[in-house]
């Protein structure tokens, strides 16, 4: 079996030991510029179109990552990149889940507790008592009910807010209100004083986060973006957290990477940003999904996290 890998930001000698440890009947190396040797599975991130251009002996490929959209972007400029029948597979967990809801639970208990005004007071020398919100009045909105946004929902059930999710078919979570498809999503919104987005990045979802979006949801509201930068017109959301229409924001992740130093996010007192670290990917956690991966199909079985290339997830 063999195997060519490529993430030039991850240790090379690290993920290829990994590998080779875990399946020991494989031949395992970095995919360089030139190489069109034989190769069975391909395990990347952001690849060269060239890399696996013409590679119709390729059983899978599995993106070192959650997302998709790096490949899938790849491919609508270069059709023929992906060989037709070859399955491509993301990292539906191995971890992020877990990271996720650590993220959105600190989040959505900072501003529930007000801690984000405490700080405000602080750097006035303002000491101030603040009326506590209401919890039951404290509904938090998922954009995104797949496998990230399904933990966050249930890591938050336990602390007895309010709870639905929005997603484009319709999807069942334990103890909390589903909403589905374009008709549904005002009544989503406009029920939803904290919003969190883990929405999978495709075509449909660029932009969504725009300033209609924003109007629809309570005055006083709160946006999380834990899931791509494309989904939010950061000039609509300025424009509404200047407004007062939206009270604070959460950023990880941003139209452009890193974001720039003169990018008014960084100064404004409503917005706390990441250097998009929400969840990353845990070498040993995804080597250990691959590897299981690769042994059921050599099996002749289906393993999760396929990504539909029509949907772009």
């Amino acid at each position: 079996m063999e195997i060519i890998w490529y993430y030039p930001k991850f240790d090379e000698q690290a993920w290829i030991d990994g590998l080779q440890q875990r399946l020991p009947q494989a031949k395992v190396r970095r995919w360089r510029p030139g190489d069109t040797a034989p190769a069975d599975y391909a395990l990347v991130r952001s690849p060269p179109p060239e890399m696996l251009q013409g590679r119709r002996d390729l059983r899978a490929v599995f993106a070192i990552g959650a997302g998709v959209d790096d490949i899938l972007s790849q491919l609508k400029q270069n059709p023929d990149m992906l060989a037709p029948g070859v399955p491509l597979f993301r990292l539906e967990d191995t971890g992020m889940s877990l990271q996720m809801q650590e993220y959105a639970l600190f989040t959505v208990l900072r501003w529930f507790r007000r801690f984000d005004d405490y700080q405000l007071q602080q750097q006035q020398a303002l000491w101030q008592h603040l009326p506590n919100y209401s919890r039951d009045s404290f509904s938090i909105g998922i954009l995104g009910a797949g496998v990230l946004g399904a933990g966050v929902a249930a890591s938050l059930l336990a602390w007895g807010f309010p709870l639905r999710c929005w997603s484009r078919s319709a999807k069942t979570i334990p103890g909390v209100a589903s909403f589905h498809g374009a008709d549904q999503l005002p009544a989503f919104l406009a029920g939803s004083r904290v919003l969190i987005n883990l929405l999978p990045s495709t075509p449909e979802t660029a932009g969504i986060i725009n300033r209609e979006l924003l109007q629809q949801l309570p005055d006083g509201a709160f946006v999380l973006n834990l899931a791509r930068g494309a989904h939010v017109v950061e000039e609509d959301l300025l424009a509404a957290l200047n407004e007062g229409k939206i009270k604070a924001a959460a950023l990880d992740v941003f139209q452009h990477e890193p974001l720039t130093e003169d990018h008014p996010f960084w100064s404004h007192p409503r917005v706390a940003i990441t250097p998009h670290n929400a969840a990353v990917t845990l070498p040993e956690e995804a080597m250990d999904y691959i590897a299981g991966a690769i042994r059921q199909l050599d099996a002749g079985e289906e393993p999760k996290g396929r990504v539909d290339l029509s949907r772009g997830y």
